[in-house]
């Protein structure tokens, strides 16, 4: 019996020393485990509960030098070292956090995705949903209690998710030589791989980041006024994150139209223009837009480059970009533009100032002080702009100009601008109003610009008399004035009579000796006691039922609004002086009893929403999306409401076009109060400018409201046609929205640069357009 016990023994001892081993091998690799865990820093950062994940989805830091976002067009990736990091003992709060991870960005990398492990874009919705479901699974008690203490101390109190994208392509460089010390700093910053959270109002400022419905209240809206005015005239919110991830299939083509790489929808429709009984009042350069949006991408010129930057592109622009020589040929003697090289080039002069625009600028202020460039006088609209050096010379005075011009035989002027970085649009005054509100602009200036203003009972100068500020000036420097040809004096008598039937007071004639061309400056009566007084009334009064602001598609008239005497209502009183107006509650809402967009009073209203944009530009757009903003100049905010977002930008050497939907409630008048400007717009149609014109454009809470009225595909096929090759759009919507429209980006072939999802089902989207087209072409329009 002894020798089977003894065997059972010694049986019994290998049995439990092959377990111990077994057991320490274990128990070292989870050694090895947990301190490999504890010293891989993820780039990572939930602001709901500042939780560290592991970051398994490949994502880059920004000096990695690798870039995963290119979705479609390159899915090869380069190897690197994986470097510990120290990880620190306590969490820490917000802050602390975030400069915990500046700190180190440097040291930020990350293991590369291996075949056949997770593969999902870094920004994919799919993505987001999978993480939150894995750390849903990781949360403890002692968790749950850390996140109640950060959402105790956090600025925004919100429960969200940030998801940076990899590092901004680098477009094609020019003019690096001239490339500003901010600039080298800002991309030294990136390369750096500085994330900065996205800031969100807090307490009772919560409101405005969900602004999936506005008040209409006692607003009235574009679309009701101007529906009015033309009938007289002819007689539930989920608190779910998930979301389902959205497939979209199209089949992109390049637009076949006549008008190439410069097709503008709306106004080169040649099926509707052929149909057209006259074109005698310019009907055939006014809006004709199709039945149904356009889906094709127009084309890129060939040799297409990365804009020159602003200020360097006031004086010249590439060639490649805008390659058209007409206007060269028409205009060069008056100094317009001239081809030098691989450049088309700027000298600053124009038809009625060929020896330089500044000089020019410099004679009107002499002419009559009171115009006071850049302070009294702000926001002024250019007539017939030409290629807009009036405007964009006026901005060292501070002025902000509206410069329109039609697409014409004067090839590609207004296209000339835009690329050089100033603001204008496509336009024509023929038979209906122009999109603005009335008694906006401070000054309107016209330099030669061929309108015949005295003709037809003055239909075309009233219009401009609707439009310019009680006490505001119009500012004309053509032929009539001061040449003695039969047909000049002939043109002088008839403005003179008119201009004195209008009651507008002309304060000065003078003409410039050097540029050698006369000025007149009129004057609009700042009351009605002038219009009560005429011996005769002709032009007549319109009736009071007729609405001046109303804009939208609107046929002319030749009659004349009164002067606004009631102080609440916009047009009674001239605006403070630049700056002080940008900040300040226009008079009209001071007091008012009336309800502002979002719900609280007026002037409270217009206080948050421009304490929230410049809370949301400087803590995050200006540096938490990666954006290189010294390559922005051309910005617009495609649903401004008060102009909010314009006003947070003003330090930064970019102007904004602000665009207000017809359907929103009618805030333009409350834009242009505060030295702002901007125009009337239904984003269901082509908007009047041309391919390749803005940097960065901004939708807030824009498609979700359009999709009732359109479908989103000609829209976002629009958004692609205005925006340049490298420019950005940021949309803040609802989260099943923001899926859409990713999904459309990326069948662009556009990179996802950041995705941003809140509790309360709101999100924001950053994406880059490529310079990808597709490369078939569709049936010829």
């Amino acid at each position: 019996m002894r020798g089977p016990r003894n065997d059972s023994r010694k049986n019994s001892s290998s049995y439990c020393s092959g377990i111990t081993i077994v057991l320490f091998v274990a128990l070292s690799l989870i050694g090895v485990w947990m301190l490999t865990s504890a010293t891989v820093v993820p780039v990572e950062f939930s602001l709901a509960d500042s939780n560290r994940s592991e970051n398994k989805d490949n994502k880059l830091p920004a000096d990695s030098g690798l870039d995963l976002s290119k979705g479609n067009s390159d899915n090869k990736q380069e190897e690197y070292k994986e470097k510990p990091v120290q990880q620190p003992q306590e969490e820490p709060n917000l802050n602390k956090d975030q400069d915990f991870l500046n700190s180190n960005s440097n040291n930020f990398e990350t293991e590369p995705t291996k075949e056949g492990g997770n593969n999902k874009d870094p920004n994919s919705v799919e993505r987001i949903n999978d993480e939150l479901g894995s750390e849903s699974t990781k949360k403890d008690d002692k968790s749950e209690e850390k996140k109640q203490e950060i959402e105790e101390n956090s600025p925004d109190g919100t429960d969200s998710i940030l998801n940076n994208s990899t590092e901004e392509k680098n477009f094609e460089k020019t003019n690096d030589d001239q490339e500003p010390e901010n600039t080298k700093k800002e991309k030294k910053s990136e390369e750096a791989g500085e994330e900065v959270k996205e800031y969100l109002p807090d307490g009772a400022q919560a409101e405005l980041l969900n602004e999936t419905s506005t008040q209409t209240g006692s607003w009235s809206t574009q679309d009701a006024e101007s529906k009015n005015e033309k009938e007289k005239i002819q007689g539930s919110n989920s608190n779910s994150l998930t979301i389902p991830k959205k497939e979209f299939s199209h089949s992109w083509k390049l637009c076949n139209a006549t008008a190439g790489a410069d097709y503008i929808p709306c106004l080169d429709n040649e099926k509707a223009i052929k149909k057209l009984r006259s074109t005698k009042h310019y009907e055939h350069r006014e809006r004709h837009c199709p039945e149904s949006g356009s889906t094709c991408l127009v084309a890129l010129p060939n040799g297409y480059r990365s804009p020159i930057k602003w200020p360097i592109s006031r004086d010249k622009i590439w060639y490649a970009n805008v390659p058209h020589t007409q206007l060269v040929q028409y205009k060069g003697h008056q100094n317009w533009l001239k081809v030098s090289g691989e450049y088309l080039t700027f000298p600053g002069g124009g038809t009625q100032f060929k020896h330089g625009v500044t000089h020019y600028i410099d004679v009107i202020q002499e002419a009559y002080s009171n115009i006071a460039w850049g302070k009294r006088t702000r926001v002024i609209l250019d007539v017939g702009c030409g290629v807009a050096s009036f405007g964009g010379y006026l901005f060292d005075k501070d002025v902000l100009t509206m410069s329109f011009a039609p697409k014409d035989e004067h090839e590609a002027q207004v296209q000339f601008a835009l690329e050089r970085g100033i603001p204008a649009i496509s336009a024509v005054m023929g038979t209906k109003r122009l999109p603005f509100p009335s008694a906006v602009f401070d000054a309107i200036h016209c330099a030669r610009c061929r309108v015949p203003w005295h003709i037809e009972g003055g239909k075309l100068l009233l219009e401009l008399n609707r439009l310019l500020r009680p006490g505001g000036y119009f500012i004309w420097s053509a032929t009539p004035v001061y040449q003695k040809l039969p047909e000049d004096v002939e043109i002088w008598k008839a403005m003179s009579v008119l201009t004195k039937s209008m009651c507008w007071n002309m304060v000065n004639r003078t003409k410039d000796k050097v540029n050698r061309v006369g000025v007149a400056i009129f004057k609009k009566p700042t009351d009605n006691s002038c219009y009560e007084t005429r011996m005769e009334v002709d032009p007549p009064l319109c009736e009071d039922t007729d609405d001046p602001d109303a804009s939208w598609n609107v046929p002319l008239q030749t009659c004349m609004h009164k002067v606004p005497v009631d102080s609440t209502v916009h047009g009674t009183q001239w605006p403070q002086e630049w700056p002080q107006r940008l900040v300040e509650v226009p008079y009209w809402l001071k007091g008012s009893s009336q309800i502002g967009v979002y719900g609280k009073q007026a002037s409270d209203d217009f206080q948050s929403d421009y304490e929230h944009w410049s809370r949301v530009v400087s803590k995050s757009y200006q540096n938490g999306l990666g954006i290189d903003w010294s390559t922005v100049r051309n910005v617009m905010d495609m649903r401004a409401v008060y102009g909010g977002f314009a006003a947070a930008l003003r330090n930064m050497q970019v102007w904004v076009m602000n665009v207000v939907t017809t359907d929103s409630p009618d805030t333009l008048p409350i834009i242009y109060e505060r030295g702002l400007f901007g125009l009337y717009h239904d984003w269901c149609e082509s908007f009047s400018t041309y391919p390749r014109t803005y940097d960065l454009l901004h939708a807030d809470h824009l498609f979700s409201k359009l999709k009732p009225r359109c479908d989103l595909l000609p829209v976002i096929t629009e958004v692609d046609r205005i925006l340049r090759p490298g420019g950005k759009l940021i949309v803040r919507d609802k989260l099943e929205t923001i899926g859409e429209l990713e999904a459309m980006a990326r069948s662009l072939n556009w990179e996802v640069r950041m995705t941003y999802y809140a509790k309360d089902t709101e999100g924001l989207l950053c994406v880059q357009k490529t310079m990808w087209r597709p490369s078939e072409y569709e049936a010829k329009m």
